[in-house]
């Protein structure tokens, strides 16, 4: 039988140690966005603990996810239908509706406010638009969460509204720039989660953005078992190549 020996060749060991780092950093990576989708859940569950009056305050000045309450008029007719929104597996759209709102005459106009009013399905084809028309009796005052506009994982998923289409305007993970731009109006920075008891709205399932943590923490294990397989692989293809060179 021949003596085996670690003789690792500098190429291999190169290529190992690099595989090996990559994947250990996609695993702290998965890690810690496992940490902050835990710390978001957190902090969309302490919004539902009460619904404050959002009264003449910016939304920027209350926490996310905080449920507040606002007076306001809604704007059935400038109204976008936000694409590749998903229900229970379902395709569909959730529906954006400006809402300009009340504030006392002492103090400068806010700027207006999209309501999402929830998720409608898709019709089958794209050239019949969800009837998504303001209930007869639109409420003077609603209720929500305050919430960012959704974001896809990678940028080739955003499509702004066209400047030509009519109205309501599809677009999918838009800017809140273009959104604006469309409108011809200044627009706040978040966008209001229509709750589920109120009137005039569609399917109003809230959820937490993003993966469950659980899901990125398996991830990042994983990410590490590949880790630890580089390395072991390096080494016995290592003990390998020099036990055929090494002598009796």
């Amino acid at each position: 039988m021949s003596r085996r020996a670690f003789a690792p060749a500098p190429l291999p060991t190169a290529v190992a140690l690099l595989v090996a780092l990559l994947c250990a950093g996609l695993g702290v990576w998965q890690w810690r966005r496992g940490v902050g989708s835990e710390a978001e859940r957190a902090r969309f569950a302490r919004g539902a603990d009460v619904v404050i009056d959002l009264g003449a305050r910016a939304v920027t000045e209350v926490p996310l996810y905080q449920r507040v309450r606002l007076g306001g008029l809604l704007d059935g007719t400038h109204q976008f239908l936000l694409d590749n929104r998903t229900w229970h597996g379902r395709a569909g759209y959730e529906v954006l509706t400006p809402l300009a709102r009340a504030e006392p005459r002492a103090r400068p106009a806010q700027p207006l406010l999209l309501v999402d009013r929830g998720w409608v399905p898709f019709a089958g084809t794209r050239a019949r638009l969800p009837d998504v028309r303001l209930c007869a009796a639109a409420p003077a005052e609603l209720s929500g969460r305050l919430a960012r506009l959704p974001s896809p994982g990678l940028a080739f998923g955003r499509a702004g509204p066209a400047a030509a289409a009519p109205w309501p305007k599809v677009t999918s993970y838009p800017h809140m720039s273009e959104l604006a731009a469309a409108l011809g109006v200044p627009l706040a920075a978040r966008i209001l989660l229509l709750d589920p008891l109120e009137p005039c709205g569609y399917v109003r399932d809230w959820q937490p953005p993003g993966l469950p943590p659980l899901r990125h923490f398996a991830y990042a294990i994983q990410w590490w078992i590949f880790a630890g397989l580089a390395l072991v692989l390096w080494a016995l293809l290592s003990r390998r190549a020099a036990s055929a060179d090494t002598p009796p």
